[in-house]
Formats: structure tokens, sequence, C-alpha cells
């Protein structure tokens, strides 16, 4: 089964409510299922972090495997500082996992992101 992570969008008060949800579950003695979920505020903030730019990367280093941030940004044609930063900005989401060796990689094989108006 592929590792997935949703990508919703909503107020902080939403995880609260999938916590909730779970914690019934378990004291049903319903089974519990893993899900993994990035829950961003509103669509311009899910843009402004998945800007093309970064989206291209995830799916650079998606399709190449681990890779160091100085290669990254060779294989990218980008400025090392940019993809610094945004290697940055996508592991404190989750959504890039650095290595012992110093490398970075995609832990997820699916994003699913989920919008609702």
């Amino acid at each position: 089964m592929p590792k997935s992570l949703e990508i919703r969008l909503g107020a902080a008060g939403d995880a609260l409510d999938r916590f909730e949800a779970a914690w019934h579950r378990v004291e049903e003695g319903r089974a519990m299922r893993q899900l993994e979920v990035l829950s961003l505020e509103n669509l311009p903030l899910m843009l402004k972090t998945l800007s093309p730019a970064r989206w291209t990367l995830l799916q650079k280093l998606s399709a190449e495997g681990p890779l160091s941030i100085y290669e990254l940004a060779r294989r990218l044609e980008r400025d090392y500082k940019n993809v610094h930063t945004d290697v940055t900005q996508l592991a404190a989401l989750r959504l890039i996992e650095r290595q012992e060796d110093g490398k970075v990689t995609v832990p997820w094989d699916l994003l699913r992101a989920e919008l609702r108006l």
C-alpha cells in the first residue's frame, strides 16, 4: 500500500476534531486506521506552500531518490540558497525528510489534497 499524506484545508480545530473522533473509536474498541494529515488553513496558504518551484522540487526528489541539497539545486538548475530555503520549509511540514547522511527525500508515494468549499 502506498504511503500517503492527506493535505486538508481548514482551521486548527479540524485536527482536534479528528483527534477526538479517533479517541472515541479507541474507547469503543473499533480499529484505528493510520492517517497522515497536513492541515493548512486556506487555499492561498496551500498554493504558497506548494508553489510551482516547490512542486517541481518534490517531483524531482520523488523520481530520483535521496539527494544532497547541493545536487538537488544543480539538477533543478536553481540557486542553492533558494532550494535550501524551500527544503527547510517543506521539511518543517513533513513533506520532505532529512536523512542522517544529509540527503533529503520525499517519504510519500502519494499526496492527496482535499478541498472543501
